[in-house]
């Protein structure tokens, strides 16, 4: 048995920050949600005996390719399939919960696993307007008004209790789960400044607005007790295989995803093309090129090029990595040749 590798401390150990991985359970074309679960548990004892910071999921509902809707359930199922590895969400729609009763679910997750849980808030919906009726959210608001005040409930659930507080979270009081907020605007930038969190920024899908987010939320930062300095998470697509013209081959089947993103239809992750070229007009070739202009696909060597590149350019304290790979075996595979490049 080999021992995990520890997770580095100190950024400046390496060109490249610290790595970590978000995880949407991919249900793929030809198997089962309960496959895609399974593969998650698989994934995340890979992740936790190799150099990855943390390993998150993320909240969508109805959602056929995405079998990480019960974000919270599958969190406690990770959690107890490793040992070292920070787990959370990345993140929670707040505005389809009440902040007590996440409070509740992650102050369990807290209680039970002891310094290894994140709790990652983001605004948007995660669905459809049918499914925000099905989720009981109002739709005459789009969530903004009402977020920064849920946040600081959901804050003060988990803080020390207040002799007069008149509800408490049990569990959930006095456990202080790190919380992050999550965006693909400027608004999740200025707000994460505000209060002083840490923020991650979902470029991995909406990379239109980083650079000024990352400015933002920099420059306007307001030290808190618990974050005296700015950490920004920069979300990247990574795909690694032995070769470039591999690597590319398998990212067709993200290309694929986000092409039925831009039509307006969502299914399982297909399995990769030898060409895209008959499969979208150009004009959807550059909707989806921009979508995913984040992403690092190649070689090693090629991959360990764009890290560089794109830490030099945001200067980002961490990456968040998504890789969205048909067959599990390859998508393994490329977090080990991922892993590999920080050593």
């Amino acid at each position: 048995m080999t021992r995990p590798r520890q997770p580095r401390q100190d950024a400046a150990m390496s060109i490249l920050p610290p790595l970590s991985i978000l995880d949407l359970a991919p249900v793929v074309d030809g198997d089962t949600t309960r496959q895609a679960l399974l593969n998650s548990l698989d994934l995340v004892k890979l992740a936790d005996g190799l150099r990855y910071q943390r390993y998150w999921v993320a909240e969508h509902h109805n959602m056929e390719g995405v079998a990480s809707s019960a974000t919270a359930v599958l969190i406690g199922q990770l959690a107890a399939a490793s040992t070292r590895i920070r787990v959370g969400a990345g993140g929670i729609m707040l505005p389809n919960h009440a902040p007590l009763t996440i409070a509740e679910q992650f102050g369990t997750l807290a209680e039970l696993f002891p310094g290894r849980i994140d709790l990652g808030l983001g605004r948007a919906p995660g669905t459809d307007r049918p499914t925000m009726r099905a989720l009981r959210r109002s739709l005459e608001s789009t969530g903004e008004d009402g977020f920064p005040n849920d946040v600081l409930e959901l804050q003060s659930y988990l803080g020390p209790a207040a002799a007069d507080a008149p509800v408490r979270a049990v569990p959930g009081q006095g456990t202080a789960v790190p919380i992050w907020l999550l965006g693909s605007s400027l608004y999740g930038a200025q707000l994460a400044a505000y209060l002083g969190l840490p923020f991650a920024f979902a470029s991995h899908f909406a990379p239109e607005m980083l650079m000024q987010a990352l400015q933002i939320y920099r420059s306007t930062y307001r030290p808190s007790e618990r974050h005296p300095r700015p950490h920004a998470a920069v979300g990247l697509n990574v795909i690694v295989a032995p070769t470039d013209e591999e690597a590319r081959h398998l990212f067709t089947s993200v290309q694929q995803r986000f092409l039925g993103m831009v039509r307006g239809w969502r299914g399982k992750l297909p399995p990769p093309v030898a060409s895209m070229d008959a499969l979208w007009t150009p004009a959807e070739q550059m909707q989806v090129e921009r979508m995913l202009s984040e992403s690092l696909v190649g070689s090693p060597d090629t991959v360990r090029a764009g890290l560089r590149a794109t830490a030099e350019r945001t200067g980002a304290d961490e990456f968040i990595v998504a890789c969205a790979v048909h067959s599990h075996a390859l998508r393994r595979r490329s977090y080990v040749l991922l892993d590999e490049l920080i050593g």
